[in-house]
């Protein structure tokens, strides 16, 4: 037994690659095929990706054999990244025959194209063939290529279309095989056997089949190449990890596979090179350039303890980097992995389509033979020629290409175009309910704000010389733990201030921190806390604490330095707004979108950067399920919200919201519960997923619209309803020509996302 046929009883979904399909009526028949097997609980077919994911207690050859009992060849996904490449192998090689196959049948229509159709526009070119070859010669030389035509490079259409023809299961390619058979026969008939026809009927339409034939072949080129241009993204994103890095082996570093490399293992990253893994830098300092992961053009400065990114690129110092995650577990796989599952998503809108599409082959059969028939009862003689026109047009002009590839195409580069945005959207549901969404509500910190304390204003008594102070504040803070400490240093370090030497360091719970500063005689005590802290030092912070206060009163936090048991000065800590919060909250606003604030921080401090921002409608204090009862009075009053955070105490939230989206610099735990990840961290970031979301709805809409109105329109036309009151008919050359070009119309209009601009107009 083959290895892909052996039974799997699992309930974990299995995912199968799918050959064959072409159309949405192919992904409706494949479900239903699926569906109907004992032990299946539910099943999705995505065209594009060409994948069915199922899910249910079923054995894995169970599932093939349905695939098969209706035309489809399928496989078991077991390696993604193998089946990604030979994935990536196979369609280059269908492309390949593809374009073989079409040049060929160009071959091989032109002669028999030009010869009928000159014939009937150029009367000399008629008589010139008539008097010098003979019509008979002629009409056998037509006969014999078009049958070339259709047994090589034709053939596809009929050993696709005619087996599914037999299972009363019509797709695209019966329809292309029953059209050009039709027309071939009755020509072939008309040449050798005229006898067998109604005089006067003894009409040859092989340029109709050769034609035909040759435009949906090209039809079918396009589209392939078109797709090939829309999984860009994807490929781009594979290339991004190098095959190899060199690693740490004793004193020296040896190029290693990353397969072979494992976490703990320390790499170069040498200057200019992408880095290989995930991991942290160890050594070195250098700026990273993070433009792939988050969208932002600007690198990233990167020194020991900083977290760098497999398939980022080095900028000018080499850096050694201890590998934290490989394979499947690195960010840069993740990334594949969520946009490879947006790209085969399944949009709610595609459910119509999907109703429409299975029952619409087998209608467009109907309207055919009805055509047929009417067409023979009704016309003037001689009717059969006609009849048989009309009925083989419908056949052609209704494949339902356009109305299959209309969704997918535009959620495939709808969802790369994010990815190279820097946002990352989970599924189909998410980019279309974004669209939907009347209400953002933000978290505060680490959201709207930097969510790191930074030092924001300090008032020193006039004998003290400000920088000499901040620095030995910041001398004695360098050997604290507390968040704060950190922010004193990195204001010290901005100014470049010099520190000097630290002795006896005290930290005691509930009196700060204290230490001596300097050498010799010009050693100074340093103490640093809040008031009371400082009491129990014997200071007295009253003079300051008008403006403490002040401060406490907008969210900040005050800190009283004493030098020598004398008060010095206080500082203001707080938590900043990052640079593109106030203008992303303007862009919302300017886009008709309630903003809110949610934030778990006190009520003062959230109205204090509410008003910064310009968000008027602010509630602070809040824990986690008083979010979600915040969340639900909003989507009451105002609609379908999405809540954009990035704590472990947001995960619930991001969760209950309509769309959740995460910032890409918080916890692991809020990006999993979220719909969507923005990599940046950036605000910015939401705007853009809005923006590009009503961009790829549009489109689909666009894509949906022309799809049926194209039917619609063509349908009628083709069958000749206006044939008997203006003389309009559509030929089945026409139609084909039309059918393949509503393919490469919406397929065109789908690539046009992949230059939406940052703000995703």
């Amino acid at each position: 037994m083959h290895a892909d046929e052996m039974p799997e009883n699992t309930s974990a979904p299995q995912i199968l690659r799918v050959e064959g399909m072409h159309c949405a009526s192919c992904v409706g028949r494949a479900e239903q095929a699926l569906r109907s097997v004992p032990g299946v609980t539910d099943a999705r077919v995505h065209l594009i990706a060409e994948q069915a994911v199922v899910t249910g207690d079923v054995a894995a050859d169970a599932l093939i054999r349905a695939l098969a009992a209706i035309g489809y060849a399928a496989h078991v996904v077991r390696d993604e990244a193998a089946e990604a490449a030979a994935r990536d192998a196979a369609k280059a090689a269908a492309r390949r025959a593809l374009a073989r196959d079409f040049a060929f049948a160009a071959l091989l229509t032109l002669p028999i194209f030009v010869v009928e159709m000159g014939s009937h526009l150029f009367p000399a070119l008629h008589h010139f063939l008539s008097d010098n070859i003979g019509m008979t010669r002629v009409q056998m030389a037509q006969a014999l290529l078009t049958t070339i035509l259709l047994a090589l490079p034709g053939a596809r259409f009929f050993r696709a279309g005619l087996p599914a023809l037999w299972r009363l299961a019509p797709d695209m390619n019966a329809l292309v095989a029953v059209g050009t058979g039709a027309a071939y026969g009755y020509s072939m008939v008309a040449t050798f056997a005229p006898h067998w026809l109604p005089a006067g009927s003894a009409h040859i339409y092989f340029e109709a089949a050769a034609v035909i034939v040759t435009l949906i072949l090209g039809g079918r080129y396009l589209e392939e190449r078109a797709k090939h241009r829309a999984h860009a993204a994807i490929r781009a994103l594979v290339d991004l990890q190098p095959k190899s890095a060199p690693v740490q082996q004793g004193e020296t570093f040896v190029e290693t596979p990353i397969a072979a490399i494992l976490p703990g293992d320390v790499v170069l990253a040498q200057p200019g090179a992408r880095i290989a893994l995930d991991g942290v830098v160890i050594w070195g300092d250098s700026h990273v350039d993070e433009a792939m992961l988050t969208g932002e053009p600007m690198p990233v400065a990167k020194s020991a303890g900083a977290q760098v990114t497999g398939g980022t690129i080095n900028g000018e110092g080499a850096i050694h980097i201890r590998v934290d995650a490989v394979g499947a577990d690195g960010v840069l796989a993740r990334i594949i992995a969520l946009v490879s599952a947006a790209e085969g998503a399944r949009l709610p809108i595609t459910a119509l389509v999907d109703r429409i599409t299975r029952w619409f082959v087998p209608m467009v059969f109907g309207v055919a033979a009805l055509t047929f028939l009417l067409w023979l009862a009704f016309a003037p003689a001689p009717a059969l020629p006609q009849a048989l026109v009309h009925a083989v047009a419908v056949l052609i002009v209704a494949c339902p290409c356009a109305m299959g590839l209309a969704t997918p195409m535009a959620v495939m580069v709808g969802s790369g175009r994010a990815a190279q945005l820097g946002i990352l959207l989970r599924g189909g549901d998410a980019l279309q309910q974004l669209e939907s969404v009347r209400v953002i509500a933000f978290d505060k910190t680490g959201t709207l704000t930097a969510g790191q304390p930074v030092l924001i204003d300090f008032i020193w008594l006039p004998d003290v010389v400000a920088d000499e102070m901040l620095a030995d504040v910041a001398a004695v803070e360098a050997l604290s733990e507390h968040p704060s400490a950190r922010a004193i240093v990195a204001a010290a370090a901005a100014r470049a201030l010099p520190r000097p030497p630290v002795q006896d360091f005290v930290a005691r719970a509930g009196h700060g921190v204290s230490a001596m500063v300097g050498d010799g005689a010009a050693a100074r005590h340093i103490a640093i806390g809040n008031a009371a802290q400082l009491a129990s030092h014997g200071v007295d912070c009253a003079p300051l604490a008008p403006h403490a206060a002040g401060w406490a009163a907008e969210g900040k936090s005050p800190i009283f330095i004493a030098r020598d048991g004398q008060l010095a000065g206080v500082i203001a800590l707080g938590d900043i707004a990052k640079p593109t919060s106030a203008a992303a909250i303007r862009r919302l606003a300017a886009d008709g979108l309630h903003v809110v604030m949610l934030s778990g921080d006190n009520a003062a401090t959230a109205r204090a950067i509410g008003a910064q921002l310009g968000v008027d409608d602010v509630a602070g204090g809040l824990l986690p399920a008083d979010k979600l009862a915040a969340l639900d009075k909003l989507r009451a009053k105002y609609g379908p919200i999405a809540f954009v955070g990035d704590g472990i105490n947001d995960a619930p939230v991001l969760a209950a919201a309509d769309v959740g989206l995460a910032m890409g610099n918080g916890t692991d735990i809020a990006m999993e519960a979220a719909d969507g990840v923005l990599m940046a961290g950036d605000p910015q970031g939401v705007v853009r997923a809005i923006r590009l979301s009503h961009a790829t709805m549009r489109n689909i809409r666009q894509n949906l619209f022309w799809a049926f109105a194209y039917n619609i329109a063509l349908v009628p036309l083709a069958a000749g309803a206006l044939h008997p009151f203006w003389g309009i008919s559509l030929s089945p050359v026409f139609a084909a020509g039309a059918m393949a070009l509503s393919s490469v119309f919406v397929i065109g209009n789908a690539l046009r996302l992949n230059r939406a601009e940052r703000d995703g107009r």
